[in-house]
């Protein structure tokens, strides 16, 4: 399994770093956020070092949802929050601060003012329909 010395989250999963650890399996890795931008934020990895969603392996992608979808019952049993956001996040850009693959599972409370949300205003529907076309040129 391809691992990076280097890298945080591996160093968490290999025990080199102390984590809240939630979950473990062949795998992933899921444990607690240390910055967590509500109560509950928890975060899921795949043992398979990946720097992003370019990389990662159609298995350790689907193994890292699974998991994802396993932590975000618990958290949701846990804690009944309002809401909760799946989040992956690509390059600076996007706010990946760890260059490991990974989704964050995150509560929401009604009114946490937490800014991943943007307002609903319809588009361009012909620009839409043409980048559409140039996206799937591109699969």
């Amino acid at each position: 399994m391809n691992t990076d010395p280097d890298c945080i989250f591996c160093k968490i999963i290999a025990g080199e770093i102390p984590s809240f650890k939630i979950h473990e399996d062949s795998e992933t890795f899921a444990f607690m956020d240390i910055n967590p931008a509500n109560e509950g934020h928890a975060l899921v990895i795949p043992k398979e070092h990946a720097r992003d969603v370019y990389s990662v392996s159609d298995s350790a992608i689907s193994a890292t949802v699974k998991t994802a979808k396993k932590i975000a019952a618990a958290v949701d049993k846990t804690l009944n929050p309002d809401g909760l956001n799946l989040l992956q996040c690509n390059g600076p850009a996007a706010a990946q601060s760890v260059m490991h693959f990974h989704m964050h599972v995150l509560p929401r409370r009604n009114g946490d003012d937490l800014k991943l949300n943007w307002g609903l205003e319809a588009g361009d529907m012909d620009a839409i329909g043409q980048l559409a076309e140039r996206i799937r040129d591109n699969l």
